[in-house]
């Protein structure tokens, strides 16, 4: 049996492929990756340049084999040839850029009789497995996060930087994630503030992109939503901006779904 780790550059799917490779080898684990950049040259569109620096240092660590995949667009691109800006109830981003390139790597290479799905979610989304588990079927799937001995992220990137491997910036700059560079549509309000509070040139890229969405599209949409009195509005991150953080909601930072959403 061999083990395909759906490796998004994050602490957690490189915690499950370092304890897969401890427990069988290096030959029998691949780590994949979905590259939502593109062919975008825009420094501050797709992931986060470090995350490429992280996963060149921790594949020449780990010995296992890797695999790059991508579908060639970036997520603007996507949402363009959708007709659809991506939120939170709705990413063809991920679904598009990460699952279909993943899945379709799978259909080609490997079989469920001979290889097992990887997911680096952990203990604190187990809610999450069964969906997950149901979507990669008939592949049998695991969570090496989810089982003992229970690590939180901080505990994953001492773990890490104990094995000379400095993780992804992101993590050091505030952020729960390391996905599309600090932003992703899945993103929450508290998630885009900070975004702009400490990558601010960044957050303008976003801001910019979603407009020029907006105005192709010709529709009041936008990524993030206003649910203040009760009613739900549209809230660009224009708008956001230049909001104080009082008149938010800076707990709501979601999460990253890209393999764990039905693909």
């Amino acid at each position: 049996m061999k083990y395909v780790v759906m490796y998004s550059g994050g602490i957690g799917s490189w915690a499950s492929a370092r304890r897969l490779v401890d427990q069988h080898g290096p030959d029998n684990v691949i780590c994949l990756f979905s590259d939502v950049k593109g062919n975008s040259t825009d420094p501050h569109v797709g992931e986060d340049q470090d995350t490429y620096r992280f996963i060149t240092e921790s594949m020449a660590q780990l010995g296992c084999e890797y695999v790059r995949v991508a579908d060639g667009r970036d997520i603007w691109q996507v949402f363009t040839d959708e007709r659809f800006l991506g939120n939170s109830r709705i990413a063809s981003c991920s679904k598009l850029l990460k699952q279909a390139p993943a899945r379709k790597w799978l259909q080609e290479n490997t079989t469920p009789e001979t290889h097992t799905v990887v997911i680096g979610i952990d203990w604190t989304e187990t809610h999450r497995t069964a969906a997950v588990v149901k979507a990669y079927d008939p592949y049998q799937v695991l969570f090496p996060m989810c089982e003992a001995p229970l690590l939180d992220k901080s505990e994953m990137i001492t773990w890490s930087e104990s094995l000379g491997i400095k993780p992804p910036r992101l993590y050091g700059l505030g952020f729960l994630h390391n996905n599309c560079g600090g932003g992703c549509v899945r993103a929450g309000q508290g998630q885009f503030k900070h975004l702009n509070n400490v990558m601010p040139e960044r957050f303008n890229v976003w801001a910019t992109k979603e407009q020029e969405i907006r105005d192709y599209l010709d529709r009041d949409v936008s990524i993030l939503k206003d649910t203040r009195g009760g009613t739900t509005k549209t809230l660009t991150l224009m708008d956001l901006q230049t909001r104080e953080e009082a008149q938010l909601d800076m707990f709501d930072l979601a999460g990253c779904g890209c393999f764990v959403d039905d693909p």
